[in-house]
């Protein structure tokens, strides 16, 4: 184990450690550890490589080519608890590996009707093994554009977390997101929102009387992603955590 600490230790991983327990948990054996220590040591997200990521308390199956669930983005799941009933319908649009809305149908008692989307068929096969437990279906296909027509106006919870980050912004991200991450989960356009206004336009049209949408923003863009939404006709306001570093913006159908 030193010598994998060590290893680690030389790339530049702050948490050596606690990487080499998890790395050793994931190996078959000594040849695969190696492999795998190889793949992080080359730059690779830690979750990438033993295959998973924590989120909420659960196991998130990801890998190579998917982009990775943030903790912060577990704020948005506590918003959403707050608003989801046993039974009710929750969409997560895009989806990535349906980290969001597996989170949200495992912590409601009773369960809920579970549906994910997403137009990256890479994330979905992950997305498919993540909300099965749940009896999650999954569409794939641009937002809106992804789902059946029977589940118009029925969506009691939508939760979002589409990429929000700039283009030009995408360089001074961290190596392990823009190099190993698919570019169509981080970048959000010229001002990063350009799939904030498209999902808040469409969204009334989806959502059931009295339905919620809750999207992931930074704090610095809340102000314009909350009146995306007040333009679409939803009742809307911003919610932000310093302890998540985390901004959500909530639109009430």
């Amino acid at each position: 184990m030193g010598s994998l600490v060590e290893a680690l230790r030389a790339a530049g991983c702050v948490f050596a450690e606690e990487e080499a327990e998890l790395l050793s948990g994931a190996a078959r054996d000594e040849a695969h550890l190696a492999e795998l220590l190889a793949r992080r040591v080359g730059g690779e997200p830690l979750e990438h490589v033993v295959g998973w990521a924590e989120f909420c308390g659960l196991r998130m199956a990801v890998g190579a080519g998917a982009f990775v669930p943030r903790r912060r983005t577990e704020f948005l799941v506590e918003r959403a608890l707050e608003l989801v009933r046993p039974g009710a319908v929750v969409l997560d649009l895009c989806c990535g590996v349906g980290a969001l809305g597996a989170a949200v149908a495992a912590r409601t008692p009773g369960g809920v009707e579970l549906h994910a989307a997403d137009i990256d068929p890479a994330a979905l096969e992950y997305a498919r093994r993540n909300v099965a437990p749940y009896g999650g279906r999954v569409w794939e296909g641009d937002l809106y554009g992804a789902l059946p027509a029977g589940l118009r106006g029925r969506v009691d919870v939508l939760v979002v977390n589409a990429p929000y980050v700039p283009t030009e912004e995408i360089g001074l991200m961290p190596p392990e997101a823009r190099d190993h991450e698919p570019r169509i989960s981080l970048d959000g356009g010229p001002d990063g929102l350009a799939l904030h206004r498209r999902i808040a336009a469409e969204a009334p049209g989806w959502l059931a009387p009295g339905g919620h949408l809750l999207i992931e923003t930074s704090t610095r863009q809340s102000p314009s992603t909350a009146s995306s939404l007040t333009s679409a006709g939803l009742t809307t306001h911003a919610e932000t955590s310093e302890d998540w570093h985390a901004t959500v913006v909530i639109g009430r159908a």
